[in-house]
């Protein structure tokens, strides 16, 4: 049968349903265009698509096949979003800033971390601390120990099964990032950084804290920034802020903090509200009417006309500005200063858009973003008082479709675990794997803290008893398994890139019914040699 044009194709067709043509070979089936899968199916689609409109041009006058064109692309549409979005997963970030004035930490931040929302589950927690003590003494202390606000978030989220995925500091400026170990396979490439701003960049009383890492293949990074303060120095922190956004991490192929596909900014960014005098910000403020001032807020007024900050998104003030208070109160400054209120403690984000990076390169996008933010609520908490300032949280859901989807290395033990006998452990790796001589497989009680907490470790080549083309076999020692029992998790932690990047299911040690015996000093030594190797 000759081929048809467009226009002969649907003259041919009149009276036929879409189906009938289908049936026909007249059209290709939705199941075959949509099973392509590769480069090559999506050219044959974008050539389907492109007859399609063509032969849309030419039937413009009949509104029944009009009609049901619009059906069947509608009832792709859903097919093929329901593939796309079925294939997606959702991340839940809660993140805090706050500028806790020197101040030792609360009793209690149940409400700062929601953590008796009755919604989904925080996948990861994101806190940034401004004014951290940091005075000789205590700064001392803090880079010999875990400082006092680590020590009690860890002690607040572990039992939770969050870890410390992620922490930096540069004096009063603290960053720390906690994860549910599920996740930890699945992040990667994990570094830190931080700028000083203070005293023309040589002192690191003002400027930035980063972290930043690989989320299912996604880039995120998290700015932590402490700007300068007063009303006058608006310019001085947005050029603060550019130089900020300039440094670069350490390590090959890293992108620059606005190359990454979802850059978090926040911080006691210290923006003010200009022009308007303190007897109206506060009436403004009592009758609720923030709205009257969302127009003379700096940051608001810097990100209409500044280049670099257009691209930045931010909730609705909706909340009273969070600086500054008298401690332990609602009351604004009664001091003979009598500064007047602000939105110092601000949260942002930028989604990076591929759209828009390929069309100024002249090249057609092959997809859409396959990461999207979306903010869920943007508060501050009132009744903190520890410090002149307020916190602020903010809670995102990140959707993505995951660039990875299996961890590196899947482990488990085997058999039954007790202090009675020598125990194994069965691990494997991907085929290119980046394993190395360093890496170790930790044993870990379930509320662990951050990577370093573990009971006991094992080197996998130095305790490696069996190896075959599937899997490896390591065993550990019964002198270092807890006696005690209980519930653990086995971690494998790669040297080369820096990270834990498989984690068993948690499973029990059987508690020992045998006497202890005292460990030879042979022994002991051993161990302790092999501890100290390790840190």
């Amino acid at each position: 049968m000759a081929s048809l044009s467009g226009e002969d194709a649907f003259q041919h067709s009149e009276g036929l349903s879409l189906n009938d043509l289908e049936s026909q070979g007249s059209l290709r089936s939705r199941s075959a265009s949509i099973s392509s899968t590769g480069s090559s199916g999506r050219v044959q689609l974008r050539n389907r698509v492109a007859q399609l409109m063509a032969c849309v041009e030419d039937i413009s006058s009949d509104d029944e096949i009009h009609e049901e064109v619009s059906r069947t692309l509608d009832e792709a549409f859903l097919i093929w979003g329901k593939k796309m979005k079925d294939k997606w997963q959702e991340f839940r970030l809660h993140l805090v800033t706050w500028n806790v004035g020197t101040a030792s930490p609360p009793p209690d931040v149940t409400s700062l971390l929601q953590l008796n929302s009755l919604g989904p589950t925080t996948d990861m927690y994101i806190i940034g601390l401004q004014e951290v003590n940091s005075r000789i003494p205590n700064f001392l202390s803090d880079l010999a120990f875990d400082d006092p606000w680590s020590i009690f978030f860890m002690t607040v989220l572990s039992p939770l099964g969050y870890m410390k995925l992620s922490s930096v500091r540069m004096q009063g400026l603290l960053l720390l990032i906690f994860v549910k170990h599920v996740h930890l396979p699945f992040i990667r490439d994990i570094h830190t950084h931080y700028t000083r701003t203070g005293l023309y960049g040589y002192w690191g009383n003002k400027g930035g804290v980063s972290v930043r890492m690989s989320l299912f293949g996604h880039t995120l990074c998290f700015m932590n920034c402490h700007l300068p303060a007063h009303m006058e120095n608006t310019e001085q922190r947005l050029d603060d802020f550019e130089k900020i956004l300039e440094m670069q991490f350490e390590g090959e192929d890293i992108p620059s903090p606005l190359d990454h596909e979802v850059l978090f900014w926040f911080g006691d960014l210290n923006f003010r509200i200009a022009d308007y005098g303190i007897h109206f910000v506060r009436e403004s403020i009592n009758n609720k009417r923030f709205n009257l001032l969302w127009e003379k807020d700096q940051l608001n007024m810097a990100k209409k006309k500044e280049a670099f900050l257009k691209e930045f998104k931010e909730g609705p003030l909706q909340f009273k500005p969070t600086y500054k208070f008298d401690l332990y109160s609602e009351v604004y400054d009664t001091s003979e200063k009598k500064r007047k209120p602000a939105w110092t403690d601000r949260i942002l984000w930028k989604v990076k858009n591929l759209s828009e990076v390929a069309s100024k390169e002249g090249e057609f996008p092959e997809e859409e973003n396959l990461i999207s933010v979306t903010l869920n609520n943007y508060v501050s908490h009132m009744s903190y008082g520890i410090s002149d300032h307020k916190p602020v949280t903010a809670t995102f859901k990140l959707e993505m479709k995951p660039l990875v989807s299996d961890p590196l290395v899947v482990l488990n033990p085997e058999g039954e675990w007790s202090a009675e006998h020598d125990v194994l452990i069965r691990y494997s790796a991907v085929p290119d794997f980046p394993s190395s001589a360093w890496d170790w497989i930790g044993l870990f009680q379930v509320t662990f803290r951050h990577v370093k907490d573990y009971v006991t470790y094992a080197w996998v080549e130095d305790a490696e008893i069996s190896s075959n083309r599937d899997s490896k076999q390591v065993y550990m020692s019964a002198s270092e398994i807890p006696r005690m029992g209980g519930e653990f998790l086995l971690c494998y932690y790669s040297n080369n890139l820096q990270s834990i990047v498989g984690i068993s299911e948690p499973f029990q040690i059987q508690p020992s019914q045998a006497p202890v015996e005292k460990d030879l000093p042979e022994e002991e030594s051993t161990w302790l040699q092999k501890h100290d190797n390790a840190e």
